[in-house]
């Protein structure tokens, strides 16, 4: 398992890219698809992740904190969510919820990993490595996926209402 995980660092980059495709392509599927729509709430959301994972490119992963800097980065681009839904009139899109959880983790990941590599010192292979690994893979994918397809796959917006539901209820 640490010379698959070995192989997926070294890929890195072009791992990134290919997630920044997907945001991409989630962009150029809303665009196309909000053209005779009046809410764009979906196509703006998709803007600002296409944006956030476009420059998040031009970050040196070669300084003495990578993870810090794309952990401040993920919160940066949740606080611009949350001031796009402020000033936005439109209806909360499905994706709202997913994106911003999905950063949220994210976060949490690059967090660990700064505690893990810098803090810690640990430079040999771990299960928290492979969790951060396919952790943050699966989620970036299930974004962009979401973008695309607006639907509550994973019982997260359900799951929010619930839990609302349980503390009005106290």
């Amino acid at each position: 398992m640490a010379d698959l995980l070995w192989s997926l660092v070294d890929l890195g980059d072009n791992i990134g890219l290919l997630f920044t495709w997907f945001f991409l392509i989630s962009f150029l599927y809303n665009l196309s698809a909000s053209i005779n729509k009046a809410d764009k709430s979906l196509l703006q959301l998709s803007f600002i992740m296409l944006v956030s994972y476009t420059s998040s490119l031009f970050m040196d992963p070669r300084t003495s904190t990578p993870h810090l800097n794309y952990f401040y980065f993920d919160f940066a681009t949740i606080g611009t969510l949350l001031l796009w839904r402020a000033v936005c009139k439109n209806p909360v899109p499905i994706a709202f919820v997913y994106v911003i959880v999905g950063l949220f983790i994210n976060a949490c990941l690059f967090l660990g990993m700064h505690y893990d590599i810098v803090i810690v010192g640990t430079l040999y292979y771990w299960w928290f490595w492979t969790i951060y690994t396919f952790g943050m893979y699966f989620v970036d994918f299930t974004m962009a996926l979401v973008l695309i397809i607006n639907k509550d796959f994973l019982g997260l917006n359900k799951l929010l209402r619930c839990v609302r539901k349980l503390s009005l209820d106290r």
